[in-house]
């Protein structure tokens, strides 16, 4: 699905189409290309697959962590090729509508991504309203990750707009996920601000609590975004970026993957057993 159906859905109100501009790639057919990526497992995961079927088609990779806002501003700036994850039309808004004559933005390649607060099934809770009902058995904290990122952000909204006592600790990724495997195990109390694709809801059985006032909003599709002068430079890696797809079943098997056996070995193995997926992409 084009991203100006989506945010023109959205009520956006914001011109997608972009006006090439230079840059300093060759217009070799091979060539560098810097993929930029934040502390998502998702993001590692799909990162380190096209950094492994990239090299594979000759070509250099570099791929660089940054925060989810430095990724749009170097890609904006023509500093770095590719970001590989952006949601839309509610997560990513503000950068999109910071950010979006200077970008090109691809096809969406996974549908109905999920933010919100998860609990362990074992906890009694269904709800976000019914948070503080469990106050004292989660010393009041709902455990998040970095504070600025866009979940963080929509987790504090939350909070204040079901006027709840509880508040969020933010912390990191791994750290959010330490924490949760801890509490898992002892099954303990605890609440986390989730999202999905992630790798967690196959490692556990936990689930969003409900959002009756639906203030972490409607299911984001995922796509991708490169420099504006990207598809001239490289029409072939945008072609096969513009096939990708990818859903919970084999994303959730990606990450799984790099998360016991790390990054490159993860990514690797995964490719070697989904050839036949990756054909379909890069022809």
């Amino acid at each position: 699905m084009n991203i100006n159906t989506i945010m023109k859905g959205a009520a956006v109100g914001s011109v997608f189409f972009l006006a090439a501009c230079g840059n300093n790639e060759s217009n070799d057919s091979m060539g560098e290309i810097e993929i930029g990526y934040n502390n998502w497992a998702e993001n590692i995961a799909v990162t380190n697959m096209w950094k492994i079927l990239l090299e594979e088609q000759g070509y250099d990779v570099t791929i660089t962590p940054l925060e989810k806002a430095p990724i749009w501003s170097a890609v904006a700036n023509d500093n770095i090729d590719i970001g590989m994850e952006i949601w839309l039309p509610i997560t990513d808004e503000p950068f999109y509508e910071e950010y979006n004559e200077d970008i090109h933005i691809g096809e969406m390649w996974f549908e109905a991504a999920n933010l919100g607060f998860a609990v362990p099934d074992y906890m009694p809770i269904t709800s976000i309203d019914e948070l503080d009902t469990v106050y004292d058995e989660i010393n009041g904290e709902i455990t998040g990750i970095e504070a600025g990122a866009s979940i963080s952000e929509l987790a504090d909204q939350t909070l204040e707009h079901y006027g709840l006592e509880v508040s969020q600790t933010n912390s990191s990724e791994a750290a959010m996920m330490t924490a949760l495997d801890t509490a898992y195990q002892a099954e303990e109390p605890i609440v986390v601000a989730m999202w999905n694709p992630h790798w967690a809801f196959a490692e556990y059985n936990i689930r969003y609590l409900e959002d009756p006032k639906g203030t972490f909003g409607e299911p984001d599709d995922i796509f991708f975004m490169t420099r504006t002068g990207f598809p001239e430079d490289h029409p072939d890696i945008l072609e096969w970026l513009n096939t990708w797809e990818m859903n919970d079943e084999n994303l959730g098997e990606l990450m799984a993957m790099i998360n016991e056996q790390g990054e490159e070995e993860g990514a690797s193995r995964w490719i070697e057993e989904n050839r036949d997926t990756i054909d379909t992409w890069i022809q």
